[in-house]
């Protein structure tokens, strides 16, 4: 169905991050491809004292490795992507660098913040200049509890 995925996977749980690159090895054409993509956010300045130099290098190093494991743990051929910044104009720019005709997300409970600053989700739909496609199944409004306890974070 589409040539060039952009997979978004965000600081949610494995589980989430499952379900997108499946949905993603699903949509994608028979020789198409898939761009797991991670942004790590931008840290204001002001921050920055009580970090190591070397934490946005490792920071990206340490998510091209996660994600290129459990891309070779599901099987699926994907070029890994990371890179530092605001993450919808980082979504929305790789999309755009890379031809994609769908960027696929996952969302997330809604909090006091997304009212306030707006949601990644909000702004990739607004800006995108392909097909955005949303999962918005919340991971633990449909599993048990045993489910959630197994659940970890990605990142």
């Amino acid at each position: 169905m589409y040539r060039t995925i952009i997979c978004g996977i965000g600081t949610g749980s494995r589980q989430t991050a499952i379900r997108l690159l499946r949905r993603a090895a699903a949509l994608a054409d028979e020789g198409g491809s898939i761009v797991v993509m991670h942004v790590i956010e931008i840290i204001p300045r002001r921050h920055l004292t009580e970090l190591p130099e070397a934490f946005e290098t490792t920071a990206i190093v340490d998510a091209e490795k996660k994600l290129a494991s459990l891309c070779k743990e599901m099987g699926i051929l994907a070029t890994i992507e990371v890179r530092i910044g605001i993450a919808a104009s980082q979504l929305v720019s790789v999309a755009r660098e890379k031809s994609a005709d769908l960027i696929l997300l996952s969302s997330h409970v809604t909090d006091i913040t997304d009212y306030v600053f707006s949601s990644i989700v909000d702004k990739v739909v607004r800006h995108a200049g392909c097909s955005v496609l949303i999962d918005r199944r919340l991971d633990h409004a449909y599993e048990g509890a045993a489910s959630q306890a197994e659940d970890v974070a990605l990142f």
